[in-house]
């Protein structure tokens, strides 16, 4: 068999598993951890204190975490390490999810740490008079931040945020790791059956670099679009 006919017949396999689960776990993993990102930002950008400083030390310990280990090592706890944490009379057999769910929790939580560090800085650099201002017309603290100061953040925060979604992309072919039947991990069986694993794993990689490339453009003409709503325009 040339190496034709196995990029013709095993790319109709990756393009399925890639429709099937590597873009909707990066989807709904995104969509997840940036509501995440969004909480843990606020949290950690409040001046509120008293017993409030534990639920932010919570929040601060998160991101440390998930930002300091490797995502590989965050799926296998998640997937193969929780069935093990067994508690008497309330976690009998431990904590046992499908591949897909564990997939989805660990990217949620990676991206939303990582997330929630870029959105923080976004809502850091809106000038401190936006909120003077605000607060002179009788707006409250809510209002001012959900109708002027996140507004503003997310134009800001759009690019880093969508190299982070493109990332994510990318990243969901970890997924393999714990039986996900991905892109990737089609590609590896393909690989297993025509002894080609050269060949496979280049056009699984140039289908990853297709989705990247259009998602690059599609991020492009984001920034434009929002660009023309700056104050700075």
């Amino acid at each position: 068999m040339s190496a034709w006919d196995i990029i013709r017949d095993a790319t109709p396999q990756l393009v399925s598993a890639c429709i099937a689960y590597t873009i909707p776990i990066a989807i709904v993993s995104f969509i997840i951890g940036l509501t995440i990102a969004v909480i843990t930002a606020l949290v950690k950008i409040s001046h509120r204190g008293g017993l409030f400083n534990i639920v932010k030390a919570f929040f601060y310990f998160y991101v440390w975490l998930f930002r300091s280990t490797p995502l590989l090592v965050q799926l296998f706890i998640v997937f193969f390490g929780l069935p093990y944490l067994r508690i008497a009379g309330i976690l009998p057999d431990g904590i046992r999810l499908t591949p897909v769910v564990a997939g989805i929790i660990t990217f949620s939580l990676n991206t939303g740490a990582y997330a929630s560090e870029t959105i923080r800085g976004a809502i850091l650099s809106i000038p401190d008079g936006q909120w003077e201002a605000a607060y002179s017309l009788g707006m409250t603290k809510r209002k001012v931040l959900w109708r002027i100061i996140l507004p503003q953040a997310s134009r800001v925060s759009l690019p880093p945020l969508s190299n982070e979604f493109i990332g994510l992309v990318k990243d969901t072919s970890l997924a393999a790791s714990i039986t996900i039947v991905e892109m990737f991990e089609v590609s590896q069986q393909i690989a297993a059956e025509n002894y080609q694993p050269l060949i496979m794993y280049i056009l699984v990689a140039a289908i990853y670099a297709v989705i990247c490339s259009v998602l690059t453009i599609l991020q492009s003409y984001l920034e434009k679009r929002v660009s023309r709503y700056s104050v700075s325009n």
